[in-house]
């Protein structure tokens, strides 16, 4: 999430567990090419609230608080998160097959609308075509500034299935203190990536095209 990540990366991790700021739950879809092969997916964020009510702000939109946006408000909003895309940043959104790094291009925005005072914004990211392997897929700031679910849908051609992995939270903050306890203090104010820890994990499976 592109518009806070210059926050999340000037903040030292010096806090004894992880601390999230904003929420996010992700939907995706996945589409596939003419030979049955998953090739495409549509990326859905709904942001919390409260970081929704500060983008608005920000950007100026919904003076009137009434929750509703204009055509040209909703134009406005549209890709709000992807303007700002440092180099090496990967979307947030990580996907393997097997032991390989898919690599995913650049995101298209597709739309933002506002919803019982959320903003959700969606985009489409390309890949590959991919057949055979298991896909695994992971939704994660590295930061853990912003924490993200995989609250759904989860949408996938006909011949797929997904199950989803949640983290033992626990777990994930004994791992979290157990690595602030082995850095030094320059190493914690420059941050560390810890999102891994408390990921969803999405596993993908789909029939081989025929």
């Amino acid at each position: 999430m592109p518009y806070a990540l210059a926050a999340s990366l000037c903040l030292p991790v010096t806090q004894p567990g992880a601390h999230p700021h904003i929420f996010v739950d992700v939907a995706l879809r996945f589409t596939a090419d003419g030979e049955g092969r998953l090739a495409e997916v549509e990326v859905t964020w709904s942001y919390d609230d409260f970081f929704s009510l500060l983008i608005l702000s920000d950007m100026g939109l919904d003076p009137d608080g009434d929750g509703v946006l204009s055509a040209a408000e909703l134009a406005t909003l549209k890709g709000f998160d992807l303007v700002e895309w440092p180099e090496g940043f990967e979307g947030d959104l990580f996907m393997y097959q097997g032991e390989t790094k898919i690599a995913l291009d650049h995101p298209v925005p597709t739309g933002a609308t506002l919803r019982d005072g959320r903003i959700i914004a969606t985009h489409t990211r390309s890949f590959g075509p991919l057949s055979g392997e298991t896909l695994r897929v992971e939704a994660y700031d590295p930061t853990y500034y912003a924490a993200y679910s995989l609250a759904g849908p989860i949408i996938l051609p006909v011949g797929c299935a997904h199950t989803i992995t949640k983290p033992d939270l626990d777990e994930s903050q004994e791992k979290f203190r157990q690595m602030l306890s082995t850095m030094t203090a320059e190493e914690e104010f420059a941050g560390v990536d810890v999102g891994n820890l408390y990921s969803d994990s999405l596993t993908v499976a789909c029939t081989a095209p025929s």
